[in-house]
């Protein structure tokens, strides 16, 4: 007998494109990032992307009938996207003119380590856990490993000390930004909450932008054909198929297997920069890499993985009994 208690399980064919998706774009974004900043600048750059792509699917969440947020949707949307967009992306994408970008997506991989110890301090917070404690020695063990190994920068120079604590602020305000999301009232609908921040993410950009003098400092002639291409790349997949696949896919699968990305994005990311970069990659980096990815899975797999891996394994054989039944 089926179970009518449950909403039918979604197409396998859909599953797998929207993982792929979840995998190789977001993991692809940080290469893309790193293109555009060759000749443009980065938080007018950044600002530019999230008005475009928010304001489109601001109008067509609003088309297909979803309700108007309140003005408290409004506030949140705007420290939640500040947080989000301006401090986590816009750190990044500074970051990007100066370290590559397998060395930027292996230190953005610890952001689930920044969210169990923030997570840890608020009012109420939970006391993270002896696997947490575990995932976070090994994941802060590997960033160090990580910057002794990388040894250079992009320019080829000592590694940027400055752009390698942007990137660890970033962490801290993704963070940040990820548990004010989680506590606070959003939009009933998912994507027009994504709208609502990416409006807000890339309006504080603009500002950021125009506050760091890059206004006043562009020159549309100065872009490259390939900074552009990268550019139009980061709205159309990285924000829209990039997003649309993650808010999805956590409606219909366990959030702990959506968190597997976490970990299989640095792995892109280093992977597309050294074939199509030429970025430097070298033994103790990819040792680093792999303690980094071990830690993020020690704090992201649930305790009872292996029940549940159990179970799945277990049920095609319970199957005919039931349907015996």
């Amino acid at each position: 007998m089926s179970d009518t208690g449950h909403p039918p399980a979604p197409p396998k064919a859909l599953l797998i494109a929207a993982f792929f998706a979840l995998y190789t774009v977001w993991g692809s974004t940080y290469l893309a990032i790193r293109v555009t900043v060759e000749t443009m600048h980065p938080f007018l750059t950044a600002g530019v992307r999230f008005l475009i792509a928010g304001a489109l699917l601001y109008a067509l969440m609003r088309l297909c009938g979803i309700g108007r947020p309140t003005p408290m949707h409004w506030k949140n949307s705007a420290i939640s996207g500040t947080l989000l967009l301006l401090g986590g992306n816009g750190l990044v994408v500074w970051a990007e003119q100066f370290v590559a970008s397998g060395l930027a997506a292996l230190i953005i991989a610890i952001v689930p380590i920044w969210i169990a110890l923030l997570d840890w301090a608020r009012p109420e917070g939970q006391r993270p856990s002896a696997k947490n404690v575990l995932g976070i020695a090994i994941g802060f063990s590997g960033v160090v490993l990580l910057v002794v190994g990388q040894g250079k920068d992009v320019h080829g120079a000592g590694i940027h000390v400055g752009a390698v604590i942007a990137l660890v602020m970033a962490c801290i305000l993704w963070a940040g930004g990820s548990l004010f999301m989680k506590h606070n009232a959003r939009p009933a609908s998912p994507l027009l909450g994504v709208a609502m921040q990416m409006l807000c993410g890339g309006a504080a950009l603009l500002l950021a932008g125009g506050l760091h003098g890059e206004i006043g400092q562009t020159d549309l002639s100065h872009f490259s054909g390939r900074s552009l291409a990268a550019f139009i790349y980061l709205i159309v997949v990285g924000s829209w198929v990039g997003f649309s696949a993650y808010i999805w896919l956590l409606q219909v699968c366990n959030p702990s297997l959506v968190a597997t990305y976490a970990y299989v994005n640095p792995i892109v990311a280093v992977f597309l920069g050294w074939w199509l970069l030429d970025e430097h990659l070298n033994g103790l980096t990819l040792v680093a890499a792999a303690v980094i990815v071990v830690g993020v899975c020690v704090i992201t797999l649930p305790r009872n993985f292996g029940e549940i891996i159990r179970s799945k394994i277990r049920r095609p054989a319970q199957s005919p009994a039931r349907v015996q039944e």
